[in-house]
């Protein structure tokens, strides 16, 4: 919160106080005494006005956001309901709330299925049967206990801090439409597997606050210093995104989408403008824009591509392009094969026979088969024991 002092009244006048006695005698010209009379000069209280443009808010709705994944996590494990589903569980004790076998599920979490049930984001589901809601609703769904704790903390650290600053309007639209542009060009590129979690609508939030500090540069004081530690920090979190079974495309398209935001969302007026229009009467006044000239420009310019290129994907997305085609090395901004890992990401395929109690099934993709010890096994089943050979 930032003050101005009004200027204080001009001091109290001293009153003198004139007393005349005229005596009698002849020749006596009177007596004249003057008796100052002492008046209290002690300054008026001064007073204060508080500048709305740089208040702080009181964070409240990214709390409701934390709270509000953790709820859909948890009933997505009631959805999941592994004992009934699954062969083996982790966790077991918990029961219709423990845990896919680490083959399937290494982040301590429930089956594709049960994803895919609740609103994942399933590019062929998308296009063939107009779920477009899965573009929205897999922002808050998570793979496991691991993926949505470092996503909820990251929440909490980046998003009260803009709350606070911002207001929880402004914060809310960027966090949501990020996260839409982030499943937007992943659906782009990954159309074969299914996509969930916070993490594009996070990287809307940390490029919110880059091109934060660009628009309002004139107002910070360790600019370069403060500049420098926010690129470090995306930088690290982007290149953590080649490894594999992590959705770089939506890191990247909810960056992009917080980065154009910012221009429009964060946009602070000019501090001498502010001081003017709190400063108290008689001051001298200039004529001061709002808003200094670049930011005007960056204003406009990102208004206009973020409307093109969020309107642009999804029509490509809607008439089933695959970026791919277009762009043959952009694959590996999400994985980089190494010696150590493989980024082949394509979804479990299995051939299942049924003999009595015994249920054959042979993977696809790697040849591999095993014989179960299961009657009357169930789709999921089958389907979990395929996906834990596949791997």
């Amino acid at each position: 919160m930032t003050t101005l002092e009004k200027e204080p009244p001009p001091k109290s006048e001293v009153l003198i106080r004139v007393n005349s006695t005229r005596g009698g005698g002849s020749g006596s010209g009177g007596n004249n005494a003057i008796h100052p009379v002492e008046v209290s000069t002690a300054p008026a209280p001064v007073a204060y006005q508080e500048i709305t443009h740089f208040k702080k808010w009181v964070a409240w709705l990214i709390p409701c956001f934390v709270i509000a994944n953790i709820v859909m996590f948890i009933i997505t494990m009631y959805v999941n309901n592994c004992p009934k589903n699954s062969v083996s569980c982790v966790a077991r004790f918990l029961g219709r709330f423990s845990f896919q076998p680490f083959k399937e599920n290494p982040l301590l979490g429930p089956s594709s299925i049960a994803l895919q049930k609740m609103g994942a984001l399933d590019v062929s589901r998308v296009i063939h049967k107009n779920q477009g809601w899965r573009l929205l609703t897999c922002n808050w769904l998570h793979g496991g206990v691991f993926h949505i704790l470092a996503n909820m903390l990251s929440l909490l650290v980046i998003g009260i801090r803009l709350e606070q600053e911002f207001g929880f309007v402004r914060i809310g639209l960027l966090y949501v439409i990020s996260g839409f542009g982030g499943s937007l060009l992943s659906a782009l590129f990954l159309q074969s597997n299914i996509s969930v979690g916070a993490s594009g609508a996070l990287f809307g939030l940390l490029g919110g606050m880059l091109s934060e500090l660009i628009t309002n540069w004139t107002i910070y004081a360790n600019k370069a210093a403060a500049f420098l530690t926010l690129v470090v920090i995306i930088a690290i979190n982007l290149a953590v995104g080649i490894l594999p079974h992590v959705d770089n495309f939506a890191h990247i398209g909810g960056f992009a989408t917080g980065f154009l935001l910012g221009f429009v969302f964060l946009i602070r007026p000019q501090f001498g403008w502010v001081r003017e229009r709190y400063a108290a009467p008689g001051y001298s006044r200039l004529a001061r824009s709002k808003f200094k000239m670049y930011q005007c420009i960056l204003w406009v310019v990102s208004l206009i591509l973020l409307i093109v290129g969020l309107t642009a994907g999804l029509v490509m997305l809607l008439r089933g392009v695959d970026a791919n085609d277009h762009c043959s090395w952009c694959h590996y901004l999400s994985c980089v094969p190494t010696s150590r890992w493989s980024c082949r990401t394509e979804p479990a395929y299995c051939l299942s026979s049924q003999i009595g109690s015994q249920l054959n099934i042979t993977c696809s993709s790697n040849g591999k088969s095993n014989l179960y010890m299961l009657a009357n096994p169930s789709n999921s089943e089958i389907q979990g024991l395929c996906t834990q050979l596949c791997r």
